[in-house]
């Protein structure tokens, strides 16, 4: 069986497609984000998987759960999604839709990791020099880790940005090795 992330893809790919196109990324991101919360409901998810429930029935409980809140086409995606039994894929739509959404309006996640707890000016400080290094908004996500001894490590997509003293230790190691 196929991953879900390498399902969910043409939906959310197609999802945003229909949301770009009638510049409407942040209502679907809402609406994907609710859609994604139901999903995760037990109560939902066993709904989901009782084959004795027919597809239009739980399209209907998600759309009512909802009530209000989707659009006529997010209502549609809900339906087809139950038709081809893929409403539990909706977290990993959402994620991905988030991903090309990004992309889109140029964000980039960047996890930064710290040996202590950063204050607020210095949690600002790093998101504008990471936002300078690469031309693009940063969304960061603190952290803290105790084992990094000193400093900061910071990921940003495939990057690593390693300013910490056990990164700093180790080198020095290998460096006395050689």
């Amino acid at each position: 069986m196929a991953e879900p992330s390498t399902v969910a893809r043409p939906y959310a790919e197609a999802v945003f497609k229909l949301a770009d196109a009638a510049g409407a990324l942040a209502k679907w991101s809402e609406m994907l984000a609710d859609l994604g919360s139901v999903a995760g409901d037990e109560r939902i998810r066993a709904a989901i998987k009782d084959p004795n429930q027919p597809a239009a029935k739980v399209a209907g409980l998600f759309i009512s759960v909802l009530s209000g809140k989707l659009t006529g086409d997010a209502d549609n995606f809900v339906r087809l999604l139950a038709e081809y039994g893929r409403l539990e894929l909706l977290p990993e739509i959402r994620e991905q839709f988030e991903a090309l959404k990004d992309e889109r309006e140029g964000v980039v996640e960047a996890e930064v990791q710290s040996a202590f707890e950063l204050t607020e000016a210095q949690a600002s400080e790093i998101v504008a020099r990471l936002e300078k290094k690469f031309a693009r908004k940063v969304r960061a996500k603190m952290s803290l880790d105790k084992n990094l001894i000193g400093g900061i490590r910071i990921v940003v997509g495939d990057k690593v940005i390693d300013g910490s003293a056990r990164a700093q230790l180790g080198a020095l190691e290998n460096a006395l090795k050689a």
